[in-house]
């Protein structure tokens, strides 16, 4: 499942190395995702993994979106 949201941040912006991303990535500061990739993302994950990822408010790491799905 990591891997696979790995992926699809790449597949977002493919200048994200994927070897970078770990828990802490803050998505905007570290991955350097804008407004219109957030958006991307949210729609990618919950196509994928059928959740709603901001269900109970933002999400600002990678880890905090690998926390809700792993506990879906």
């Amino acid at each position: 499942m990591e891997n696979k949201v790995k992926q699809i941040i790449h597949k977002i912006n493919e200048q994200i190395d994927i070897e970078t991303i770990n828990h802490n990535s803050h998505l905007k500061n570290d991955l350097g995702l804008d407004s219109l990739n957030l958006a991307m993302l949210t729609v990618e994950i919950e196509d994928e993994f059928d959740i709603d990822i901001f269900e109970n408010g933002i999400v600002n790491t990678f880890g905090e979106i690998m926390e809700i799905l792993n506990t879906q």
